[in-house]
């Protein structure tokens, strides 16, 4: 029997490309096109042939690591006290978002927007200055004291952390919180019991999450004196030892490689918890925050840490000092000019380094990526040789790949550029490969049947699905490029940072408190334009 309709069906609605999509797409492009002629690779020579031979000599030294019985016991040593300020500083800032988070949500304050709007903004400061600068601070304040490195990771990792925790608390459902407030409870109260629990896996799988980057941010204090692996790298390398740099490096690379598995595995855990009879406590989970428990008592006893040296007569002599030496800012027009010029250069070093490390990760989801299926072992071999480079890649700080890269680079704009690609290349990698492993694949399965080669399958049925993801995850790294180009700079790869450790080393307040009004205003505006951007992509 053959149906016949009686009515036209309703003509498809006409495609219509998305103008807002597309001035996005204009600006990055127009960006990107800015940031290249900046750098200085059209308009004089960027390579230094002089140091052709002593990079050389470093990357043969990757093959013969130094692995006598004392400095191993060296690198131990290190990597203990990188440890403890990674505990220390992630357990006190995970303290501190929790205290701060039911302040900080929406939810919280209701309809009083002025108010979120206002406590939103107090953390602006903490969380827009990067933690080598709190490092620099620090040490000025403290001495070398070991509260230096764990407050330089708790303070901004404390801001960040409080607003995750809100904005985890204000997606929630809110029925138990309204519930609450409908029987006479306080807004604390219905959020402490509210909010709260449904929000309690979230706040776990974050906590462990931010363990996993202190452990890469005390690394880096190290490399400004703060100890640990980083100070013994920084050692190695101005001494020219490169089989001691690549043994630091492989040390820094289990290390990460021990907090990734780690991190991911109480993820998992929290986002697919397997039944447990009866109303019992997950023994993994319980297990890991005690064993984190232990582990800030043992970090506590190891760094021999006394509250006494926070509230020492000298502390608050050195406090008072620099809080009246570094009001009101310095204004001169030389320092506004230089402040206006650096900061650009660090524009430009931030979107190079994104462009880079976006146009790389894509090139290597593909291998990155663990196939869904059975696999053969070159397949197999090449997965797991990628996804180690891409390890290796972001367990190195920023600042040793720019004095890698400064060996054949003059310096400038590109060095920076470049150092911050290549680790952004290591973390972007990895997420855009977990993104490929997540992603539909049905449409790959559906070229599969039809007969298309791998490289069809993954051109037509999969890379197409990654554009959101990569884009949206791009964004968010650019915020995170814009602080790390001061770290660089404090190790003399330009930008803004050269400007601050300059003016921090001539014990300039006042200027040193333009420039990092400078670091945060612009840290502000990237995290504008990318939340704008990322909108438009959704």
């Amino acid at each position: 029997m053959t149906a016949v309709l009686d009515r036209a069906a309703p003509p498809a609605a006409p495609l219509r490309r998305d103008r807002r999509r597309w001035a996005w797409a204009l600006a990055g492009t127009a960006l990107v096109g800015w940031a290249l002629a900046g750098s200085g690779l059209f308009s004089g020579p960027v390579l230094n042939p002089a140091g052709a031979a002593q990079a050389g000599r470093f990357l043969a030294a990757a093959l013969r690591p130094e692995v006598s019985g004392e400095f191993l016991a060296v690198v131990a040593g290190s990597t203990l006290v990188t440890v403890a300020y990674a505990v220390l500083g992630a357990g006190l800032a995970v303290l501190l978002g929790a205290l701060a988070a039911v302040p900080v949500s929406r939810t919280a304050w209701g309809g009083r927007r002025t108010g979120w709007l206002l406590t939103r903004g107090a953390l602006a400061l903490p969380r827009g200055v990067h933690e080598a600068v709190w490092g620099l601070l620090l040490v000025n304040v403290l001495g070398l004291d070991p509260w230096v490195g764990v407050l330089a990771i708790a303070v901004p990792y404390g801001a960040i952390t409080a607003k995750v925790f809100a904005d985890l608390l204000d997606e929630v459902p809110r029925g138990s919180y309204d519930a609450l407030l409908a029987a006479g409870a306080g807004r604390g109260t219905a959020a402490l019991y509210g909010l709260l629990p449904p929000a309690a896996g979230g706040l776990l799988s974050y906590a462990f999450y931010r363990l996993e980057c202190a452990v890469r941010s005390a690394v880096v204090l190290g490399l400004i004196g703060a100890g640990g692996l980083g100070y013994q790298l920084a050692l190695s390398f101005t001494s020219l030892r490169w089989e001691q740099v690549w043994t630091t490096v492989y040390a820094l690379a289990l290390l990460c490689l021990l907090a990734d598995v780690g991190g991911r595995a109480v993820r998992r855990r929290v986002t697919a918890p397997p039944p447990v009879p009866g109303h019992r406590r997950d023994p993994l989970l319980t297990g890991a925050v005690l064993a984190v428990a232990a582990a800030v008592g043992w970090a506590v006893w190891y760094l021999a840490l006394s509250p006494a040296a926070l509230v020492s007569a000298r502390t608050r002599e050195q406090v008072s000092y620099v809080a009246a030496a570094a009001w009101p800012p310095a204004v001169d027009s030389e320092l506004l000019g230089d402040v206006w010029a650096t900061a650009l250069d660090a524009l430009r070093m931030s979107v190079l380094a994104i462009a880079f490390a976006a146009t790389g990760a894509v090139a290597l989801a593909a291998l990155a990526a663990r196939p869904p299926g059975p696999s053969g072992p070159v397949r197999r071999t090449a997965g797991v040789l990628t996804r180690l480079a891409l390890l290796l890649l972001r367990a190195v700080p920023p600042p040793v790949w720019a004095l890698v890269l400064l060996f054949v680079l003059l310096p400038g704009v590109l060095p920076g550029a470049l150092a911050l690609g290549v680790y952004t290349l290591g973390v972007l990698g990895r997420l855009v490969g977990e993104a490929a492993e997540e992603a539909d694949r049905r449409p790959a399965e559906a070229l599969r049947a039809a007969g298309a080669s791998p490289a069809g399958r993954w051109l037509y049925g999969t890379a197409p699905a990654l554009a959101g993801p990569v884009l949206a995850l791009s964004l968010y790294r650019w915020e995170v490029a814009i602080r790390d180009t001061v770290l660089v700079g404090l190790l003399g790869a330009g930008g803004i940072g050269v400007l601050l450790s300059a003016r921090t080393s001539a014990f300039d307040w006042a200027g040193v408190t333009t420039v990092l009004a400078a670091i945060v205003l612009l840290t502000f505006l990237v995290d504008l334009v990318s939340d704008r951007a990322r909108a438009a992509l959704r």
